[in-house]
């Protein structure tokens, strides 16, 4: 299964943000948790409705995000 299965935008939920499966929970939420030192298990033990593949959803999706962005040449 792909991010694009798990990972939704709908500007009327969370400012159009992308969360996981429709959820109030962002991409964005889920990778300041894990930045600041969360674990998975911690994750899921605090927000029960999310799963191991919707956290790996969010690392894809930021990955293949990071893949997409435009470099420009330094001067």
């Amino acid at each position: 299964m792909s991010y694009q299965d798990r990972i939704t935008i709908d500007p009327a939920r969370r400012g159009g943000k992308p969360c996981i499966r429709g959820l109030r929970i962002t991409v964005y939420d889920i990778l300041e948790y894990l930045a600041s030192g969360m674990s998975e298990a911690d994750i899921l033990n605090d927000f029960p409705d999310l799963t191991r593949e919707d956290i790996r959803a969010c690392l894809e999706f930021a990955a293949d995000r990071e893949r997409k962005l435009v470099s420009f040449p330094s001067r």
